[in-house]
């Protein structure tokens, strides 16, 4: 029984790589890339916390259960693609190659994915800002917000393609968004003004990873009115690598230039 499911996976695998280097195929490779990408992000996070102080290792263990998480939800994310194309490709007469519509997307394990990681990336902010108690509002507000970014995204994206519901729900979600860069930009910055100089840069390059790289989550979204779905899971796929892996790092980075200060002794606290 185990050798027919493998042949079967395996059979599915082969015929999805008769796509090539359609839209489609490019879209396989890249979740498989993402498989990679979260995999070996995760693993480096996970070690890069021998190098941070003891208050600042759980900013590296966060960053590496997002991507270890992300790995797993990847993995399964590909299997659907795969399978769904496998499933749309025929030969034709001529021996080529004919792809059809893509029966099903794995948008409800992005979702899931989404779900679990966004707000962990989000909280990484107070986190790091190690403000105790004071620090409740912030995580109670990036929380909240980027939850319902979230669910009113999964709500439009299951919604007919260009109908009220849809275009509704992607603005809220979008709204959303806006509410959580506006938090960052001010009440992080706000609470982080008794931080070193040299920090402050580390945390622009992670606000710009929640204002810029975030872009192309609503660009995606709206290339799905292109006709090939296909189109917005290279945009997310893509999107996703960066923005976790590249954002872990910022934040480690960030960690390790506080660890220092704290060993320093010149570290301050906040008012």
């Amino acid at each position: 029984m185990q050798t027919v499911t493998v042949l079967g996976d395996m059979s599915n695998t082969l015929k999805a790589l008769q796509a090539g280097l359609s839209v489609e195929g490019i879209t396989m490779y890249l979740f498989w890339l993402g498989i990679v990408g979260m995999g070996a992000g995760s693993a480096y996070l996970f070690m890069m916390q021998g190098s941070l102080t003891k208050t600042y290792k759980k900013v590296a263990i966060v960053a590496g259960i997002i991507c270890g998480v992300a790995c797993f939800h990847y993995y399964r994310m590909a299997n659907i693609y795969v399978e769904s194309l496998a499933m749309a490709i025929t030969v034709d007469a001529d021996g080529k190659v004919v792809i059809g519509e893509l029966a099903a997307f794995p948008t409800a394990y992005r979702y899931i994915d989404w779900l679990i990681t966004v707000p962990l990336m989000v909280l990484e902010f107070p986190l790091l800002l190690n403000l105790g108690k004071k620090g409740k509002p912030l995580f109670l507000g990036l929380g909240v917000l980027s939850l319902v970014m979230l669910v009113t995204a999964w709500i439009a994206e299951t919604s007919p393609l260009g109908g009220g519901s849809w275009w509704g729900f992607y603005v809220v979600s979008c709204l959303a968004w806006v509410g959580i860069v506006g938090m960052l930009y001010g009440s992080v910055t706000r609470a982080s003004k008794h931080l070193p100089e040299d920090f402050q840069g580390h945390l622009g390059t992670m606000k710009a990873f929640i204002l810029i790289g975030w872009v192309i989550y609503p660009i995606g979204f709206l290339l799905a009115l292109s006709g090939n779905e296909s189109i917005r899971e290279i945009a997310y796929n893509i999107a996703d690598v960066i923005n976790k892996v590249g954002f872990g790092v910022a934040c480690v980075v960030a960690a390790k230039c506080l660890g220092d200060h704290e060993e320093r002794g010149d570290l301050k606290s906040a008012a």
